[in-house]
């Protein structure tokens, strides 16, 4: 009989340590099993450098996203990017969708300027006003070889 207890013991701790394995994988995977609490919003850019799937999109500083997925739209020449919200997250349609770097060379981020007009966008509408990343590397190359005008100095200051 003692045998028994011991074996059900190591079950019951067996069954709590599979089911606490699987509730950790479905929070930190952010995966849903009933149903998805959020919507797409979609938003154009010319380039999306850096910008990979899973990157959070912020308004206000707040977290309410993530990038679902690209499409490139070669007969107008652009990238449209799967925004998908948290639902409850108004979005107006003079919204403006900005792709942001997190620090000097940090991973890059959607951030969005909710606007703030009469009428609020509705699943699968697309926010028009987009501004794509800059190159840094360009900036730089720019700013080496002398394109980069000094807006300090007029003609009229010699010394």
């Amino acid at each position: 009989m003692k045998k028994y207890s011991h074996e059900t013991v190591v079950g019951i701790f067996v069954v709590l340590g599979l089911a606490a394995v699987g509730y950790m994988t479905v929070k930190l995977g952010n995966v849903t099993l009933l149903g998805d609490n959020t919507y797409s919003l979609y938003a154009e850019f010319n380039t999306v450098s850096g910008l990979r799937v899973g990157n959070p999109i912020e308004i206000f500083g707040l977290e309410v996203g993530q990038v679902g997925s690209f499409r490139m739209d070669q007969e107008n020449q652009f990238v449209v990017v799967d925004l998908k919200l948290n639902k409850g997250v108004e979005v107006y349609d003079d919204a403006i969708a900005a792709i942001k770097t997190a620090g000097l060379i940090g991973d890059k981020y959607i951030a969005i300027d909710p606007g703030g007009s009469d009428d609020v966008l509705k699943p699968g509408d697309t926010i028009m006003d987009t501004q794509s990343p800059i190159d840094l590397g360009d900036l730089i190359s720019k700013y080496a070889f002398g394109d980069v005008e000094d807006k300090g100095e007029t003609e009229g200051d010699e010394k």
